[in-house]
């Protein structure tokens, strides 16, 4: 196995580890184990559990990173921001697993550098998003389209039955309505 499925394979059961146990109750060693690899090498790739998270963070939001570019070049129109959102809807989808953990382990993550530079992100969308002087109304609802988007992605999907496709094309076409609101005013 190369070096990169390796770290791949660590971070993976790393994460799923996290997610169901939590990050402070998860040891190195039961990483290790799960792998069926020594804690030795286990270090050879990662010496803590936070540069495993922090290789997970950085692997999984360079999608997030490339629209976060992407938008910077982009003119402020109602047809960008609508973009914006779709494209971050799918980069929630794609991270799934890593905004799972970062839900269900806030604490932690507000203590980790992740959870700074998350917030860093988080807030860079919503300045291409949102008018400079809009009212507080629509800076809200340009806030309230991705906090939609965040949701609907991760607390719906267990909401009911109904259709995940189905589910997710509904939140679009909430965050969508806000974001045009927000933008006609």
């Amino acid at each position: 196995m190369t070096r990169g499925n390796t770290r791949q394979r660590i971070q993976d059961v790393a994460l799923a580890l996290f997610a169901e146990q939590g990050y402070e109750k998860t040891s190195l060693r039961e990483i290790a184990e799960h792998l069926d690899v020594t804690k030795a090498a286990l270090y050879y790739h990662f010496k803590t559990k936070e540069d495993i998270i922090i290789g997970i963070f950085q692997d999984l939001t360079r999608p997030m990173d490339e629209l976060l570019t992407w938008a910077a070049e982009q003119p402020r129109s109602l047809e960008t921001k609508q973009e914006i959102l779709r494209r971050y809807q799918l980069c929630l989808l794609a991270a799934a697993p890593l905004f799972r953990f970062m839900h269900e382990n806030q604490a932690t993550v507000r203590e980790l550098s992740i959870g700074l530079t998350f917030k860093e992100r988080l807030l860079a969308l919503y300045e291409y998003i949102q008018e400079p002087e809009a009212p507080m109304k629509d800076r809200v609802r340009a806030m309230s389209s991705i906090f939609t988007l965040h949701a609907g992605t991760f607390f719906m999907q267990n909401a009911d039955e109904d259709d995940p496709e189905e589910k997710q094309e509904a939140v679009l076409e909430v965050a969508l309505d806000l974001i045009e609101q927000a933008h006609r005013a």
